[in-house]
């Protein structure tokens, strides 16, 4: 069937689903056949997708010039992201340069039984973030000192990244400084300080078991690292760097800054700069080892501090395993993760531009018949952007706008969807290879996706533990037949 130009139909649901089939099996491929997905499979299997995407677009009557629009509009949304993402290369590679991260490895080291490390390190995380309202913040600076201390104590990657994700999405899903936290009820139709206490009916639960589960699995691991081997750690650590208590007031200036609630950009810019002075005044032997040069102080600190924010930073100690855990990419660590995130947007403007996300979504609402089946429904819709959209702030605001109507039609109080998006969308973002929360969060804890994922108790938990608490009916907010009378007797001006 030939179709003329500006003539459109809308997708059926087979045609909807057909570039998600095709990326579904893509990655399924790139996973069995290539060791490193990041380095360019998973990306080309997006951009695929994207084609095949267009190609079923191009059928029901969009034109090229739609597509490319899309497109463009799905990479702008993405651009904050990318930005935050190349400052994080850079403040790991200066905090590492200035002692910052270091210090704090050895601190934990010096304090942390084993037992309790992962217990200590999902309250650490989710106390931070809550305070600064940034999962992607705490994880950048507290979380890769915390891995650090966990790989020095013999932890598995995995559980460790996933007890800082845990916790850190905690925060951020709580904390009043968080955006997601503001965007949820402005989408539905609340406001902020009643959607956080709503949202504490399933969010305390999912991570007092998740804490729970980490401090079983603490007292029951096996740590093959030995009391001698932390010691030889402690001490390569000591003859590196000077580790001095003043460097702590890095991490303390940038929390307040971001609690200030200076935006993202700025704050992570001032933590950069800050690591870089303080390198340059207390590891000078550290900033010639990375500059390689015998020239003078300034001209080896000009090269150490640009080689810490934009490139591979490695500086040798006695211990091998030291070395490998203080080696930083820097901002051109990031280019995988931004290209991954790039491919994302593009198949998620494409699907954006054929009207498939919608339809596939009119399709899941067909189903809902009660809270049950309405909260599964917005859950999985939620999962469903996260997974095709590849960005948390579309699996909240797409959402909230296509469920805010069918809330209130069937009596149902705004908090209950603004809560739903938080345990849905905010949380699964970061399970999502090719989000940018999975994307981002994988490259800079060095720990692969599908490695963590299984261990984010919480993150895992949250979308489960609000289908149950609807399942039970748990204080469930309905409105009183008399509240919805006097909406609709309000006059219009």
């Amino acid at each position: 069937m030939v179709i003329r130009g500006g003539e459109k139909r809308e997708p059926t649901l087979f045609q909807a689903l057909l570039p998600l089939i095709f990326l579904i099996f893509f990655l399924f491929l790139n996973v069995h056949l290539f060791k490193d997905t990041l380095a360019g499979s998973n990306q080309m299997a997006l951009i695929l997708a994207a084609a095949i995407a267009g190609v079923v677009a191009y059928t029901t009557g969009v034109r090229w010039k739609e597509m490319e629009a899309s497109i463009i509009k799905s990479i702008s949304s993405a651009m904050p992201a990318i930005l935050i993402l190349f400052l994080i290369g850079a403040l790991a590679g200066t905090w590492m340069l200035s002692g910052v991260v270091p210090l704090l490895i050895y601190y934990g080291l010096e304090i942390l039984n084993p037992k309790i490390f992962l217990f200590a390190a999902i309250t650490i995380s989710a106390l931070v973030s809550l305070a600064t309202g940034s999962s992607w913040s705490t994880i950048a600076t507290i979380g890769i000192a915390l891995m650090g201390i966990g790989r020095t104590l013999g932890i598995h990657d995995g559980l460790v990244a996933g007890a800082i994700i845990s916790g850190a999405y905690f925060g951020d899903k709580m904390s009043p400084l968080s955006d997601t936290t503001n965007l949820a009820p402005a989408m539905a139709g609340t406001d902020l300080f009643t959607h956080i206490r709503y949202m504490t009916i399933t969010t305390v639960p999912s991570i007092l078991l998740a804490m729970l589960a980490f401090l079983v699995i603490g007292f029951t691991l096996h740590y093959p690292v030995d009391h001698t081997d932390v010691q030889e750690v402690m001490t390569a650590l000591r003859e590196t760097f000077r580790l001095s208590p003043f460097l702590l007031i890095v991490p303390v200036l940038l929390i307040y800054i971001i609690i200030r609630r200076v935006p993202a950009v700025p704050a992570l810019l001032a933590g950069i700069l800050l690591g870089v002075v303080f390198a340059l005044i207390f590891q000078p032997q550290a900033v010639r080892m990375v500059a390689h040069t015998g020239g003078s102080y300034a001209k080896a600190a000009w090269i150490a501090s640009m080689q810490a924010m934009f490139g591979p930073v490695n500086i040798p100690t006695s211990s091998p395993l030291v070395t490998r855990l203080l080696a930083t990419k820097g901002m051109s660590g990031m280019l995988n993760t931004i290209w991954l995130i790039l491919a994302a947007m593009v198949f998620g403007g494409m699907m954006e531009s054929g009207h498939f996300l919608i339809r596939i979504s009119k399709s899941i609402l067909k189903v809902v018949h009660n809270t049950v089946s309405l909260v599964a429904s917005t859950v999985f819709t939620c999962i469903f952007f996260n997974v095709t959209a590849s960005d948390q702030y579309i699996s909240i605001v797409v959402p909230g706008r296509m469920f805010a109507k069918t809330y209130r039609r069937k009596g149902y109080k705004p908090e209950l969807l603004s809560r739903t998006l938080e345990d849905a969308g905010t949380v699964t973002s970061v399970l999502i290879p090719w989000n940018t929360g999975g994307a981002t969060q994988a490259t800079v804890l060095g720990v692969p996706t599908l490695t963590y994922l299984p261990y984010s108790f919480f993150n895992l938990i949250s979308p489960f533990m609000s289908i149950f608490i609807a399942a039970i009916n748990y204080k469930i907010r309905r409105f009183k037949p008399e509240e919805l009378q006097e909406e609709k007797e309000i006059p219009v001006k």
